[in-house]
């Protein structure tokens, strides 16, 4: 935390910025920090330091106990004195000004309190059992959360591995990652101090960590400055020319935006509907983003309209109005409400356009929604203590209701992460994917999972490293391969290999090609390096086809009313009793008995051959000859564990072919010979339940003319 700094990397007057409180003064930290040393005039009296966080506190929690916020700063102000920042502040202004961005951002006593003490543990003689014996297990739960680890035990895994530690305190508690949020979010803010490569490595640390994580737990008004201030040191050729096209808008005295939010604060008053329509800027990102997708820039492109309500369903009344009196661009409409997204955000986007061509952007939300929209974890207060009472899960853990689902598979992959480098890039990997999706399982449950996830995540992700027997899936009912990318809102059923055995139980090098999510990843690479004899691929099924033992064609147990007539079983739909047959006359005085559900009958009777009747013999000791079609999934030794399926039901097999493997798949047909017809319904069962076997049915080829 102790990083040093000094000026602002961004100008003043329009660098986009913590939103304060219409009115509040910009905060002078060389006054404060004067007042620090200075101390306060009386034991008990407030510390004139503190004032502002104060003042920001009650804001949002009129009725507050200052009294630990006054013995935090006591506290941190005597343990951080004589130590002083690069700039020449002294130390303490630091932890004071973390402290006003989250009492602005509405965080509570608690975490104001240790974000008041969260560099004392790390830099000063201050002790965790001391803050824990003077604040309480919450407070120092928060303080050790943020604590980095000592270079001198770590080396350069000190900073991955403080990280980790991080996010597994944030696991339980997720204010702790807001303490860190709002610590390096000043600490960029006073970057100027530091050497350029410093600043640069920096930078990139938190574009490539911080902000995704800003992102994720929905704290805008932290993630936008960041990348902001990030902007300006690895980018600042772009920022230069940026910032002058922001400030020669400001410069101008026609504002389309202006213009547009009077338009609509006259619809919304006309319908009824009480709102308050702002404008607001876009931050400098924004801007860059939209002059590179659509080039020149118009004035409306600088801002956006947020109209503000009290209700959910005026949120929808003035959608409706908007798109009544304007005309609304409808590629730019989205329903963040309906379907909120993964960081708690909720919103309904739109855009409309004048009769000038002029369009404006515009959000619809609650007071409440912007409230969340703005601070995201931290607008929850203690999520922990709703009734004033502390949940435990079943392991005595602190239970976290507002846990997001990338948070819980973070906590899970880093545990199999077997370093800090594996750890360090997995989780810039994880953290780059910023959007997220869920699917469902068949028992109604969900999986939630990256935006571009396959089957392959989706089977780690349920069954963790019990997904090296899966051998395909389901999505949406029907057959898919394991590299199918999911989207939101899949049914995804996976299919697990039940034999048991180590062959049952190899994952795939191919699968790497097809995992996005950590989890599925390192458990993967960690099974090939244990099994370096693994195949990369799984073993095609044989191509040629395969004859079984020698057997005598039965004749046909069939009957067709002509004396001494030849009867045979059609090889395209093989029937057998009780199947429903019907006969036709062939060369030779031969008649072929198909079934009627046979492709080739309707194709006999369009082109004019007359049907024969036909019935089945009552013969018990008959044997009957069947061609049955096994779909499965390829693997290794699958034809021979089919064969040996079919031997143990008593079948012969007359003959075997597998077709060559597409996308995963292989076709097995078999032609059979029954001792009695009873034997097809459990020779069929049999054969599904094979691992990798996920469908068999009667063959149905259609006829040709040589029947």
């Amino acid at each position: 935390m102790s990083a040093e700094a000094t000026n602002p990397a961004t100008p003043g007057p329009i660098t986009p910025g913590v939103h304060r409180r219409r009115g509040r003064p910009r905060i002078d930290l060389r006054r404060l920090g004067r007042a620090a040393l200075l101390g306060s005039a009386s034991r008990g009296r407030l510390p004139d330091a503190i004032g502002h966080v104060v003042e920001a506190h009650r804001a949002h929690y009129p009725d507050a106990d200052l009294d630990p916020l006054r013995r935090a700063y006591v506290l941190a102000e005597s343990s951080h004195r004589g130590q002083m920042r690069k700039s020449g502040e002294p130390y303490i202004t630091h932890p004071l000004a973390v402290t006003l961005i989250l009492a602005e951002l509405g965080a509570e006593n608690t975490t104001l309190t240790a974000s008041l003490l969260h560099d004392t543990v790390e830099d000063t003689d201050v002790t965790l059992d001391q803050v824990r014996t003077e604040f309480g297990e919450e407070v120092a739960y928060l303080v050790d959360g943020v604590t980095k680890l000592e270079k001198v035990d770590y080396g350069a895994a000190a900073e991955p591995e403080t990280f980790r530690k991080m996010l597994v305190a944030t696991g339980n508690d997720v204010r702790v990652m807001s303490i860190k949020l709002a610590d390096r979010l000043h600490n960029m803010r006073t970057l100027g101090v530091m050497r350029q490569e410093k600043q640069e490595r920096i930078a990139k640390v938190t574009r490539d960590v911080l902000i995704p994580l800003a992102e994720r737990l929905g704290v805008q008004a932290l993630k936008t400055e960041l990348e902001d201030l990030v902007f300006a040191i690895l980018h600042p050729e772009e920022y230069t020319q940026t910032h002058a096209l922001m400030a020669a808008n400001a410069a101008r005295e026609d504002d389309p935006l202006a213009a547009i939010a009077e338009e609509v604060r006259g619809v919304l008053r006309e319908a009824g509907l009480s709102a308050e329509v702002l404008i607001r800027p876009r931050h400098f990102v924004s801007v860059h983003r939209v002059r590179r997708k659509r080039g020149e820039l118009r004035g409306s492109d600088f801002g956006r309209l947020l109209v503000l309500v009290s209700e959910d369903a005026d949120c929808y009344g003035v959608l409706g109005e908007l798109h009544t009196c304007f005309t609304p661009v409808v590629s730019e409409f989205k329903d963040f409400i309906a379907v909120p997204k993964f960081n708690l955000y909720q919103s309904l986007h739109t855009a409309v356009a004048r009769g000038d061509g002029e369009v404006a952007e515009v959000l619809i939300r609650t007071h409440q929604m912007h409230k969340v929209a703005e601070a995201g974890v931290v607008a929850l207060g203690n999520p922990y203590t709703p009734s004033g009472e502390e949940h435990l899960d079943t392991d005595g853990e602190r239970a976290d209701p507002t846990r997001p689902g990338w948070l819980s598979r973070l906590l899970d992959w880093q545990q199999s992460a077997p370093d800090a480098d594996m750890f360090w890039s997995t989780l810039r990997e994880d953290l780059a994917q910023d959007r997220e999706i869920t699917v469902f399982r068949p028992d109604g449950g969900t999986i939630g999972l990256p935006a571009g996830a396959s089957c392959v995540d989706a089977a780690y992700a349920q069954y963790g490293e019990d997904a090296h027997a899966c051998i395909g899936a389901r999505v949406n009912g029907r057959l898919a391969t394991l590299g199918t990318v999911l989207v939101d809102g899949d049914t995804v059923q996976l299919l697990m290999d039940r034999m048991e055995g180590a062959a049952a139980s190899e994952p795939s090098r191919d699968w790497l090609d097809h995992a996005r999510t950590p989890a599925a990843r390192i458990a993967i690479r960690r099974w090939l390096t244990a099994h370096p004899e693994g195949p990369s691929a799984p073993e095609a099924a044989p191509r040629a086809p395969y004859s079984g033992p020698s057997v005598r064609p039965a004749a046909a147990n069939a009957l067709v009313d002509q004396p001494g007539a030849a009867v045979r079983l059609a090889g395209c739909c093989t029937p057998v009793p009780p199947d429903e047959i019907t006969a036709f006359a062939v060369r030779g005085g031969v008649f072929t008995v198909h079934r009627v559900a046979c492709p080739g009958v309707a194709r006999m009777k369009d082109d004019g051959r007359a049907e024969v009747d036909v019935r089945w013999a009552d013969e018990e000791t008959a044997e009957y000859r069947v061609t049955l079609v096994a779909e499965s999934f390829s693997r290794p030794h699958l034809l021979a564990d089919l064969t040996e399926a079919i031997a143990l039901e008593g079948v012969a097999i007359i003959s075997a072919t597998v077709e060559p493997p597409t996308q995963g798949g292989v076709r097995h047909t078999y032609t059979l010979q029954l001792p009695d017809a009873a034997h097809l319904p459990g020779l069929m069962r049999a054969m599904r339940n094979v691992p990798g076997v996920f469908d068999v049915g009667r063959a149905q080829h259609a006829a040709t003319g040589a029947l």
